[in-house]
């Protein structure tokens, strides 16, 4: 056999060869390394849903993560290549496990042609609860938001449609309250049909979400039908029947509140001038003293005319009956007239109480005492803010005398200069 014969320094070469080899890796790894970054907030995407839909159930996540940390590992170069926009999340219900119902989260880089990346997320799987699916039929009541213009208020109410059916998972259907349809009524004067936010409140009064909640409204969506009513200050008036007992005189009536606000179509309310309490309410046969009678004014409102505050339906009738040479009168506090206030002061009764007004003299003069702009104070000594007690002066005919000098409490401030 014929014998090779080796180059001289074959060895010392080869050996040469390989160190070039070994060197040419380093200086690749040391200017190219392999670095780990996170990237936060990736959306987990729920993939193969059918498998769970296609036997009539439906999944909902238990307490999981709607998002996930994902830790991408690669060389520099291609680090420097990778945004968020290039990772997704997946959890596949299609490797489910049965017993558990965890479902497995994977994390892939997109977009980047590189077989040496490695992907991490911080949460390994996600628990799902599957349900039977169902469905029920609410009624849908109207939530009113927003102030219309002023002079009107919102009247009747209709959602179109009247009711909805919801389909969803059985636990989140049987947990529902109430639905609602929200409106917004800002700056509305005149009958609209508007559309309405659809809301599903829960057992506690919360509103639900809705991602996993279907209903029928279709295109169409939701809609009220919102009537918008005029409105009107109204005075009330109060007959009295019943003759006092001997020795006392009726000597007047006052009525808290004196006006209610009203609303109705124009038409409607075009020949509403008061509210008449008949005297069947109010009966002082054989009375004696002061009487205040509670008064359910409802039935006696025309018809298609309403209250605006519908709680303010009941008002307080006082009817003063007093002795035969006395009169008592209760004045606003709004009708004492203000003489001699410094020009820089602003003025505030510390109470809105009527003043009680008794007065004593001849029957004929008491009938006719009329006191409505006879009371006045004088501020002309009151030249520091503050708050204070003032004599009320009362003009009073001959005739008639008033049996205690009122007084009323007055806050005197300095106005803001502009």
């Amino acid at each position: 056999m014929k014998k090779i014969k080796w180059p001289p320094n074959m060895g010392l070469k080869f050996a040469a060869l390989l160190f070039a080899i070994f060197f040419w890796l380093a200086v690749v790894n040391i200017a190219d390394p392999v670095e780990s970054t996170s990237f936060n907030d990736i959306p987990v995407e729920m993939i193969n849903e059918e498998v769970v839909t296609s036997k009539g159930k439906i999944y909902s996540l238990v307490d999981g993560p709607q998002s996930v940390r994902v830790t991408v590992s690669a060389k520099r170069s291609i680090l420097a290549r990778i945004s968020s926009s290039n990772i997704s999340a997946t959890a596949d219900l299609s490797q489910m496990e049965v017993k558990t119902c965890l479902v497995p989260i994977t994390a892939e880089v997109r977009g980047i042609n590189s077989s040496a990346i490695l992907t991490d997320v911080n949460v390994k799987n996600i628990q799902v609860e599957i349900e039977d699916v169902t469905r029920n039929i609410f009624p849908i009541s109207v939530n009113v938001t927003g102030t219309p213009r002023d002079g009107y208020v919102v009247g009747e109410m209709t959602t179109n449609p009247e009711k909805i059916t919801i389909r969803g998972p059985e636990k989140a259907i049987g947990n529902i309250q109430k639905v609602v349809a929200k409106v917004d009524v800002s700056g509305k004067y005149e009958s609209d049909t508007l559309d309405a936010e659809l809301i599903i409140y829960d057992g506690n009064g919360n509103p639900m979400d809705q991602s996993q909640l279907t209903h029928n409204l279709g295109e169409q969506g939701l809609s009220v039908n919102v009537q918008m009513l005029n409105t009107k200050n109204v005075k009330l008036s109060v007959g009295i029947s019943g003759t006092p007992a001997s020795g006392f005189v009726y000597t007047g009536y006052t009525c808290e509140p004196s006006q209610v606000q009203i609303c109705g179509t124009r038409e409607e309310l075009a020949d509403v001038d008061e509210i008449a309490i008949p005297d069947s309410e109010v009966n002082i046969d054989k009375e004696r003293g002061r009487k205040e009678i509670t008064v359910d004014i409802l039935k006696y409102l025309p018809e298609g005319v309403s209250l605006v505050d519908e709680a303010a339906n009941n008002v307080l009738v006082t009817v003063m009956i007093e002795p035969e040479g006395i009169k008592t009168i209760m004045l606003p506090v709004e009708a004492v007239q203000i003489n001699n206030m410094q020009e820089n002061f602003r003025l505030l009764f510390e109470s809105e109480m009527d003043l009680e007004l008794q007065f004593t003299g001849e029957e004929k003069a008491l009938e006719v005492l009329d006191i409505r702009y006879a009371a006045s104070i004088d501020l002309r000594e009151y030249k520091v803010p503050g708050s204070y007690e003032v004599p009320v002066n009362i003009e009073i005919p001959s005739g008639v005398e008033l049996i205690t000098n009122p007084t009323v409490r007055v806050i005197l401030t300095e106005k803001e200069e502009e």
